[in-house]
């Protein structure tokens, strides 16, 4: 008998519903919360009052792009954390409703774990998948992880940020340079047309493999201020010479410690994910290095790295299979670790 999930992800400010039938995605839809931009930021308040009206639609429009009735589900998958609370419990209350009604179990989802699995995300049978264990970058806004993967539910962290994530550093550097938010896709922009090697920035010398890159987002602000003191139009002069080289060392630090963690590790294949393994940078830098170690790299489509509910759909489907629900009285967390 076929396992058909419903995944609902409102960790953030994106309302996304899925389908998986035994472990193919039938259909992923996403409503982007544009109301953010003139804020340079998430605001809570309003993320959470967004998903209310969201999700209905949403989940609707899953259910209608994968061709299936509600009454075929055999789970309905939620978010449960980390994330904004306000945005979880909408996400989670709604799946709870709508599996009560239904009388189909409910399976809880850590978002980073989503993150990490996104490479499980399946849209015909002929795609490959990972073998485990495997070495996952995972890279956002908020994380920068390298994280062994033995199995879906056995994911150690080997190196973490101690300060800023590389997603922050992206997005905070693009806001002093007056970019819109978020800023990552306008650096990755740029940067195509600026030359990497304009500018130095500091590099953290950090033992293991954790990350840091607070020093790097001061470096940027330094040079950024000198350089103004003698051309008032400095960032504008230099906008994408700035991106360029501010992408490159970013990406230098990753993929640093990441080539540190496969000869430390010895694995045979490497993935990436997290909305900053969307960076056509990262992507082709993760890509060389594990050309370079003769190993194998699962790099997913960018429509998989943001938040997005196939990934928490493909996560379920995991736990399902070995029958792992969660209580009605598990409430939504803002902050756990893998």
């Amino acid at each position: 008998m076929s396992v058909t999930i419903l995944g609902i992800e409102s960790s953030c400010d994106d309302t996304s519903a899925a389908v998986v039938r035994d472990g193919i995605l039938l259909s992923n839809v996403i409503a982007s919360q544009a109301v953010h931009e003139e804020y340079g930021g998430v605001v809570p308040e309003l993320a959470s009052r967004a998903h209310q009206q969201n999700i209905v639609p949403v989940v609707d429009a899953a259910l209608r792009r994968a061709g299936v009735d509600k009454k075929e589900l055999s789970a309905i998958a939620f978010t449960r954390g980390p994330g904004l609370i306000g945005s979880l419990l909408v996400g989670a209350s709604f799946a709870k409703g709508m599996s009560l009604g239904l009388r189909v179990p409910i399976i809880d989802v850590n978002h980073l774990h989503g993150h990490v699995l996104a490479q499980f995300v399946r849209e015909n049978e002929a795609e490959r998948v990972p073998d485990f264990p495997y070495l996952c970058l995972l890279v956002s806004g908020g994380n920068s992880q390298i994280i062994l993967v033995r199995s879906y539910n056995d994911m150690e962290i080997l190196g973490r940020t101690i300060d800023d994530a590389a997603g922050e550093a992206f997005d905070k550097c693009a806001k002093v340079m007056g970019l819109p938010y978020p800023g990552g896709p306008h650096i990755d922009r740029l940067a195509a047309e600026g030359d990497p090697k304009a500018f130095r920035f500091a590099r953290p010398h950090i033992p293991g493999f954790d990350y840091s890159f607070s020093g790097l987002k001061t470096s940027f602000l330094y040079t950024l201020r000198d350089g103004i003191k003698t051309d008032p139009d400095f960032v504008e002069h230099h906008k994408a010479d700035l991106a360029a080289s501010l992408q490159a060392t970013i990406i230098d630090i990753l993929i640093d410690k990441l080539a540190k963690a496969i000869d430390a590790t010895g694995v045979s294949t490497v993935a990436i994910g997290g909305g900053v393994s969307a960076n056509s940078g990262v992507r082709q830098a993760v890509a060389d290095l594990c050309a370079r170690r003769n190993i194998e790299a699962f790099i997913p489509a960018r429509k998989f790295t943001t938040d997005n509910a196939a990934m928490v759909a493909v996560a379920a489907y995991f736990k399902y299979l070995d029958g792992i629900f969660c209580p009605y009285d598990a409430v939504p967390y803002a902050r756990v670790e893998i």
